[in-house]
């Protein structure tokens, strides 16, 4: 249910205010046209869900001024990250990820309303938005009143909203290195203005002190203590329902290790408060490192578990918040990342952490389009905050395999007659209830699919109708999957063949390498190894103890990348050739993960360079 918790000692005066006008209106927003200082003695009735909805299970946690109902956390709604106010410099209108973060309007947060989201995440960085330096460090008033608009169009939508200050973290306010004491009233100085700014807002609006602030040691994590510190002083400052507000604090590097050696809360601090962290666990597999497109063995669900059973451990008392966590279609494989993603939502709503998943506009929501690019992963969030099991599309969980099987595809090889296809699946005490087409058209259990305890079957004869050993290669369909509980599933229908590299261009020191291809069948790339001539491994030695899928290969993004029809060595991968000198062989792997199914580029730095 939703919540309406209300602060008991000011319930009375709530109710009046209330009588007069909404929260929202009393305090200017969309169409408000009144006045934008606080009324003597009004208090928002709506308190923060944030807060009480991150709970421990069956503990009650007591903020002051204010009553906290435990069955909150039994509706522990999920939010989204809203990213289009992080990136420096520039704003909203000209700086954002290339092609896919247009200016946020209405139409953004109506998608990401449609989609379930309770609440969203609006990063913001002020590096580039300061007309003066120390002492006061004036934001930009434009750069303020954006941000302050488009929190209202959010507020307009009935979400709950966290704002904070995003990638200043790194930008100037690394404790690490340079002057602590300027960097110190510089935070501070930024976080008045913007909790002035923000003061009258709805008690729906949550601070977040700091983004990710860099921490190697103790000392640094004291640091970003004090940096707690002086954000609870300057929000209070600021006045208004600031003294309320549900305010969220920052371990080093919001993570959760880091977070469980070195927070401290600070003394003192009166307003309700949640700790936040995020979560990219484990590394290769998020960001697609050293061929890393396996998980969910039990070892891989258990070390999930741990980690954030550490930190609700350490933190038993205190409400925890997820700012950031995700796997991202851009870059994993489907099955294996709708297995992290519904083992993380269940574990972290067993343990009273609420959700909000990270997206930059190239993750899954196309704000171009309004599209979602991977709905089964938001449904899968869903259903575990709900307290439902999802059925999953089974895949290899072996680390050490030579292939990699994926019940997220029906896959046909160029050449081969079609044949009954069985996918092992996880129905997780779930029945199949049924199954479309894209084009909404229903199969007919029986003659198109079976169903066993572990598997379904597709018939050659439906399989037909897409596939075959003359059909081009592509993706021919989209299959949708429901169950008799938790989230739907989708299947890839898809003819493969090898992809072919069209050209293969001269290298340019300094520069990415684009190398054009002709895709036959998934438009991605699942790893590239890289190996001199004489077995040398361009990157990463040690990976030559990894499993056969893994040895020898780059680290996505950072070595290799592709878009539309080129695959992309980076500027790096490059170097590294060079720096070598010696002729480098780089693979590139495709799905599904079999024998063969890859192409080779070679760069030979005396030839090439």
């Amino acid at each position: 249910m939703k919540s309406q918790i209300g602060f008991a000692a000011l319930l009375a005066l709530s109710n009046q205010a209330l009588a007069q006008q909404t929260a929202y209106g009393q305090c200017g927003g969309n169409g408000w046209t009144g006045l934008t200082t606080c009324v003597s003695g009004y208090y928002c009735n709506v308190y923060h869900e944030l807060h009480s909805r991150s709970s421990p299970p069956g503990h009650n946690y007591h903020g002051p001024g204010s009553s906290w109902h435990d069955d909150q956390h039994q509706t522990c709604h999920h939010g989204f990250n809203n990213y289009v106010f992080g990136a420096s410099p520039c704003d909203d209108n000209v700086r954002r990820v290339p092609g896919n973060n247009p200016p946020v309007d209405d139409g953004t947060f109506d998608h990401i309303v449609d989609a379930g989201f309770k609440s969203v995440r609006i990063p913001v960085t002020y590096t580039a938005h300061l007309t003066s330096g120390a002492p006061n460090w004036t934001v930009d008033p434009v750069w303020l009143q954006r941000v302050s608009d488009v929190i209202d169009q959010a507020l307009a939508r009935n979400l709950y909203v966290i704002t904070n200050v995003h990638h200043d973290s790194w930008e100037w306010a690394d404790v690490r290195s340079g002057d602590l004491a300027v960097i110190q009233q510089r935070f501070r100085a930024i976080w008045v203005q913007i909790a002035k700014k923000l003061a009258c807002k709805s008690s729906r609006v949550s601070f977040e002190s700091i983004n990710e602030p860099p921490a190697d040691n103790a000392v640094d994590g004291a640091n970003v203590n004090k940096f707690n510190e002086l954000f609870v002083s300057a929000v209070n400052e600021a006045g208004g329902h600031n003294a309320k507000r549900v305010l969220q604090l920052a371990g080093g590097v919001s993570d959760p290790i880091k977070t469980t050696q070195w927070f401290k809360a600070p003394a003192n601090i009166q307003n309700p408060w949640a700790l936040q962290f995020h979560y990219y666990s484990p590394y290769d597999f998020i960001f697609s490192a050293w061929g890393k497109t396996i998980w969910g063995s039990a070892a891989d669900r258990a070390a999930l578990t741990a980690d954030f059973q550490a930190v609700r451990g350490n933190f038993s008392n205190v409400p925890l918040v997820l700012g950031e966590f995700d796997a991202s279609p851009l870059n994993t494989e489907p099955a294996a990342r709708w297995k992290w993603t519904d083992h993380l939502a269940r574990i972290a709503t067993d343990l009273g952490v609420a959700l909000v998943i990270w997206d930059n506009g190239l993750d899954h929501l196309d704000r171009n389009t309004g599209v979602w690019r991977d709905p089964v992963s938001i449904a899968l969030i869903e259903a575990a905050v709900a307290g439902e099991r999802s059925s999953l599309p089974d895949s290899t969980e072996d680390a050490g395999a030579s292939t990699q099987s994926s019940s997220a595809y029906l896959w046909n090889k160029v050449g081969n007659a079609v044949a009954d296809q069985v996918l092992p699946w996880l129905f997780n005490g779930n029945t199949l209830t049924g199954i479309t087409t894209q084009t909404g058209d229903a199969l007919s259990a029986g003659s198109d699919y079976t169903v066993s305890s572990n598997a379904i079957t597709f018939k050659a004869g439906f399989l037909s109708d897409y596939l075959g050993p003359n059909v081009t290669p592509g993706s021919k369909a989209n299959l949708t999957l429901t169950f008799s509980a938790g989230a739907h599933s989708n299947i890839e229908v898809v003819q493969w063949d090898t992809p072919v590299l069209v050209t293969e261009p001269d290298a340019t020191p300094g520069q990415d390498l684009q190398i054009p291809i002709q895709w036959k069948g998934v438009p991605v790339l699942a790893a590239v190894r890289a190996e001199a001539t004489d077995g040398t491994i361009l990157f990463d030695d040690w990976t030559q103890w990894l499993g056969p899928l893994q040895r020898g290969r780059l680290t996505f993004n950072n070595h290799y990348f592709w878009e539309g029809s080129n695959v992309i060595l980076r500027a790096s991968a490059i170097a590294a050739v060079l720096e070598l000198n010696k002729a480098v062989k780089f693979t590139f792997e495709f799905y599904p993960r079999v024998a063969g199914n890859s192409v080779t580029y070679t760069l030979d730095p005396t030839d090439e360079c």
